[in-house]
């Protein structure tokens, strides 16, 4: 066995998911494009690394080490970690600095790294240290629930708290929709319908930029995207 992982969903109004695995040798896999901010928790021989992980706008091969154990918080749309800028960390990743031993600092304040088991509770002491914010504006235009604002300030609002446009997160959503269509045995000629695509090519045109793979690649497989 070369790699395995596993991940559950959250209760909490701040995280989507929780992720962990291990890499027993050099293994790649391909990493979809996400408007989601992650928190991520690697351990190498010992030695503990943390990263908070911006918006990927594309697909990109990523490759876990050998021997290498990770946790990662996923946040839900338009929760983002302020100090930390989006644009800058567009399709890649701050690292945040060690303290004592198992610990590293954030928002002005140390922390004990979290485990799989308690991720959610974390999160909640982040939340209430102001080291984790939801951005209303974004999290309500998301969910189709626009406030009042100008189309220029809900821009600002998206390329502050994510990094991308709305326009562009929606395409990504899309995707991920597609994805699941297609890994549930739903013909491809019924995505495209279900999913508003102009026809087939624009649906693989979609998959290979944001996903990493055509829709052929992917019918009948269950990948966690």
């Amino acid at each position: 066995m070369t790699f395995v992982a596993e991940g559950r969903l959250s209760d909490s109004p701040y995280v989507d998911s929780i992720w962990r695995g291990r890499a027993d040798t050099d293994h790649t896999l391909m990493c979809p494009a996400d408007g989601r901010w992650n928190l991520c928790f690697t351990n190498l021989n010992g030695r503990m690394q943390i990263s908070a992980e911006g918006a990927m706008s594309k697909a990109v091969p990523k490759t876990h080490i050998e021997d290498v154990d990770w946790l990662v918080i996923k946040f839900k749309l338009g929760v983002f970690l302020p100090g930390v800028p989006a644009r800058k960390y567009l399709d890649g990743a701050a690292l945040l600095p060690e303290a004592a031993r198992q610990s590293f600092w954030l928002h002005s304040s140390t922390w004990e790294m979290p485990d799989y088991e308690n991720a959610d509770t974390f999160v909640d002491w982040l939340v209430r240290d102001d080291a984790v914010q939801l951005n209303p504006v974004v999290s309500a235009a998301l969910q189709d629930r626009p406030q009042i604002v100008a189309e220029r300030t809900l821009r600002h609002h998206f390329l502050r708290t994510i990094g991308l446009t709305q326009s562009h997160i929606r395409q990504i959503e899309r995707a991920r929709d597609a994805m699941t269509l297609l890994q549930h045995d739903v013909s491809i000629l019924d995505v495209v319908d279900r999913l508003g695509y102009a026809d087939q090519p624009h649906l693989t045109r979609s998959l290979k930029r944001f996903m990493g793979y055509t829709p052929t690649q992917v019918m009948g497989w269950r990948l966690p995207v």
